[in-house]
């Protein structure tokens, strides 16, 4: 019967982290609506302006595109992984997923604000596949970062005996979200272009 309850404890606990950390990303996405509804109506001659600079530079595949996109893709999920290998990630990594959130839900609602049902189709070509790979990776790092980070603060405050161990899983991890994470980077810059370019010439004739 211990093994049993055991069992069930240690699968709660990743999903109660899960829970937690969502919680926070989901606080930050309600504040990037709120603080959107700020933005003036100028705005979405800045972005259009931003959209077409941005095209360009997608579609030359420069280097400075690619260092664009590394940067686009991996800040947050290597963030929550670097996080793990300190304490002050029990503080930092609620904080980084809320960033996530805000930004995100921000920069969204400005393109429906400023451009209405196009302004969805813009932001689905935009933001969409990077979302979709770089939303499940991030978690996927941040929920074992905290449990890592957590234990490291119970070890500095004198609660913790056993040392915090980074094993194989805890770096297989890592190589396969990367790998995941430069896929996605390479499909984005392939398809991204080309989905955007339909829609700014369907808006702007």
């Amino acid at each position: 019967m211990d093994w049993k309850r055991r069992e069930r404890t240690e699968w709660k606990q990743p999903l109660l982290r899960l829970l937690f950390l969502a919680l926070f990303f989901f606080a930050g996405v309600l504040l990037g609506q709120v603080f959107s509804a700020q933005v003036p109506d100028a705005t979405g001659d800045e972005l259009t302006r931003y959209l077409t600079d941005f095209l360009k530079v997608e579609k030359s595949l420069s280097s400075q595109a690619a260092l664009s996109a590394v940067v686009l893709y991996f800040r947050y999920p290597l963030a929550a992984f670097l996080l793990g290998f300190a304490s002050i990630g029990i503080l930092l990594l609620p904080a980084v997923t809320g960033a996530f959130g805000f930004f995100l839900s921000f920069s969204v609602c400005c393109f429906t604000a400023s451009f209405g049902a196009d302004g969805v189709l813009l932001a689905l070509a935009v933001f969409g596949l990077r979302s979709a790979v770089t939303l499940p990776c991030y978690f996927l790092l941040a929920v074992p970062s905290l449990e890592r980070s957590a234990a490291l603060a119970c070890l500095s405050f004198g609660r913790g005996r056993t040392p915090v161990a980074y094993g194989r899983d805890w770096w297989g991890r890592l190589a396969v979200i990367a790998g995941v994470l430069l896929a996605g980077m390479c499909a984005e810059l392939m398809l991204t272009p080309w989905f955007l370019e339909l829609l700014l010439e369907r808006m702007l004739s």
